[in-house]
């Protein structure tokens, strides 16, 4: 399949696009609409050449008419088609309609029934609810959603898997579970986070021939994030030394946690970093130092730091294993006492939701998960995941800082600018993880920093690699990945 474009857009936003066309271009809707029932009968040949036996579900709206216009390609085709309709052929117009007339010349519409309609095919095409969903999904529409989902049947959603949000990911109290997704003028960037990941399955695109100039005329909502070599750091000079390649702290590991921190150390350097120095409990000195020898290792007994530490550092992590007693709470003062960027992870991320006006620099960063976001934010996580967009919002207004909100499609916001990853993997929901891309975060930073560049190009390439990373060390299962596998994975992954 085709690398998918970079421009994520808003369901209004797409519509906008598909009106310029219409009214400033000449294309008729009608043509679109053959456009995007071709499109998914390609894309039928294409990932499953042997169905000869197709259910196409139907509700009303061009989305209905897109599977109106497919059911009669896949007829002369040579397909035995079925269509099962939720709404009655009068309740449709214009262009749905004129799609559906054509249809009616080669076959029947079969309305839905509980009960009585029997969900049976090699493959299903989802053309039930289109991205202008706005409320719960009920009755009938539900039960069909669920009939479809149970019977384990390959499912192509048209645009998107009914029931989904095209805007945030989330699921309208039921949605199609697809195999493949084709999505058509622009991308709508609720197919690439939270829920959305799980009901997508592969997503491709097709643009049906809509001119690049109507792209010029609607701004984007979020850039995906799935080719990392575009963010990569320009290659060292051949005469360059550890000190121009950027100087690393990490601050963590606790009793209990020296993992973290060792984790964190060991990423940093595979992901560049010149120097890294690590802070931990003095019991904890050895047991970093056997697994990063690479790294500088000072022990903290009451939560101070060596002197002259920080100031020859070029950037901070703070977080990783760090807990939450007095220990903690001491180094998370002192280094946003500080005159350095940072990464603000874990224990530190839930120690700063207790602070008053905690504010930090643009170049410093927030790395929190759902449950930390939702501390942060003060708000219950189902909240903070209803819209994980506007949550990366909220969080760099309150904090004045980069966040990287991670999960199912990782969101980064940086001041007006959104990227999405498109990489990642179940597998990689797992301990240390986030320790890994803290140590990744920090490193690729402290490099532009020493460079007196822009850390934000290093938030994305830190991100994108992680997620290549994890996804080259799962190859394609989704259990017993450990964070020690992605670590070695690095160098590959920034490799472009």
């Amino acid at each position: 399949m085709k690398t998918l474009p970079s421009k994520l857009y808003s369901a209004a936003a797409v519509a906008r696009l598909d009106q310029t066309a219409i009214n400033d271009y000449g294309i008729p809707g009608y043509t679109l609409m053959r456009r995007a029932g071709q499109a998914v009968y390609n894309a039928l040949e294409q990932q499953y050449p042997d169905a000869q036996s197709i259910l196409v579900v139907c509700g009303a709206g061009n989305n209905a008419g897109d599977g109106y216009v497919f059911a009669r390609l896949a007829h002369d085709h040579g397909c035995t088609v079925r269509v099962v309709s939720l709404v009655a052929p009068d309740n449709l117009a214009g262009d749905a309609r004129q799609a559906w007339q054509h249809w009616q010349e080669c076959g029947e519409t079969e309305l839905y029934h509980d009960g009585a309609t029997k969900v049976q095919a090699d493959v299903i095409i989802d053309a039930l609810l289109g991205t202008g969903l706005t409320r719960e999904v009920e009755g009938d529409w539900k039960r069909l959603i669920i009939a479809v989902n149970r019977s384990g049947i390959p499912v192509i959603s048209i645009d998107i898997p009914s029931g989904l949000n095209a805007n945030t990911g989330v699921v309208f109290g039921a949605a199609i579970k697809a195999e493949l997704t084709i999505s058509f003028i622009g991308l709508k960037k609720g197919l690439f986070t939270g829920n959305a990941r799980t009901y997508s399955g592969e997503v491709i695109f097709d643009s049906l021939g809509v001119p690049a100039a109507v792209y010029e005329s609607v701004t984007a909502d979020a850039e995906l994030l799935s080719d990392p070599a575009q963010w990569l750091l320009p290659r060292r000079q051949r005469d360059s030394h550890k000190g121009q390649n950027g100087h690393v702290v990490i601050i963590g590991g606790n009793y209990g946690m020296p993992g973290s921190v060792a984790l964190a150390a060991r990423a940093a350097l595979r992901a560049g970093a010149g120097l890294v120095s690590v802070v931990t409990r003095k019991e904890h000195i050895n047991a970093v130092v056997a697994v990063c020898p690479e790294s500088m290792v000072h022990g903290s007994a009451n939560g101070e730091l060596a002197p002259g530490l920080l100031e020859n550092a070029d950037y901070l992590a703070i977080g990783c294993g760090l807990g939450k007693d007095a220990w903690a709470q001491r180094l998370l003062y002192t280094a946003l006492n500080s005159v350095l960027p940072m990464v603000v992870d874990a224990d530190a991320l839930n120690l700063l939701a207790n602070i008053e006006r905690a504010m930090l620099t643009e170049e410093s960063i927030i790395t929190p998960h759902p449950g930390e976001a939702s501390r942060l934010l003060q708000m219950p996580t189902g909240k903070i995941q209803q819209d994980r967009f506007l949550t990366a919002q909220l969080l760099e207004q309150k904090y004045n800082a980069q966040v990287v909100l991670k999960g199912s499609g990782t969101i980064i916001q940086q001041g007006n600018a959104t990227f999405v990853t498109a990489g990642g993997n179940p597998a990689m929901a797992t301990a240390g993880m986030g320790d890994v891309l803290t140590g990744m975060i920090s490193a690729l930073a402290a490099q532009q920093a020493a460079m007196v560049s822009d850390v934000r190009k290093a938030v994305i390439n830190a991100v994108s690699v992680h997620a290549l990373a994890g996804d080259i060390a799962a190859r394609g299962d989704d259990r017993g990945l450990m964070a020690t596998d992605v670590i070695e994975h690095i160098r590959e992954a920034a490799a472009g």
